[in-house]
């Protein structure tokens, strides 16, 4: 068996966790200011609601092929707070519904897909771990930096989960 068999966390189970704290980041963006949802940290990058709503896709973009299966998507189409969370919540019901077993496959995939106007075939590994997962990170990460740039209070907890500091914590006051 393949090293990277016995190494692999399926796509669901890391997707999984940071569409929750995505989920948790839109709320927190719509408890303080529902307009900071369309605020971009460039006036050339995407507002908020698109980075989530890209970040959404390459969850489906990602796991869809790696399991076997057509890729789906929960977009309606607006671009509006609830139809986003609406898209999240239809998207993480979808995933949670894929056997792990489903991704068995991935040593032996190639994966075709496009990289804003690139075409690219990639092994099943490539594509996943060079490809897919630091894309769905970019874009995760430009809704925490946009939330973030806007005064939402959000910190690396909110981020990954994970973390945890004292009321009051500051890296700045750390120094």
């Amino acid at each position: 068996m393949p090293l990277e068999t016995h190494l692999m966390i399926p796509p669901t189970r890391l997707f999984l966790h940071y569409l929750d704290r995505l989920e948790a980041l839109l709320q927190r963006v719509a408890d303080f200011d529902g307009d900071v949802a369309g605020k971009r940290l460039h006036p050339d990058m995407a507002p908020l609601l698109q980075q989530a709503r890209t970040a959404i896709g390459f969850t489906l973009r990602t796991s869809c092929p790696l399991a076997g299966r057509e890729i789906v998507s929960f977009a309606d189409g607006e671009l509006t707070l609830p139809s986003v969370q609406s898209e999240l919540a239809a998207t993480v019901r979808y995933l949670s519904e894929i056997p792990d077993a489903d991704f068995g496959r991935i040593d032996a995939l190639d994966v075709h897909t496009t990289a804003g106007f690139a075409e690219l075939d990639l092994s099943g590994w490539d594509y996943y771990l060079m490809y897919a997962v630091p894309n769905f990170f970019f874009h995760y990460s430009m809704v925490y930096a946009i939330a973030r740039q806007a005064g939402v209070p959000v910190g690396k907890a909110d981020f990954d989960g994970y973390h945890r500091y004292p009321p009051g914590f500051s890296f700045a006051r750390q120094a």
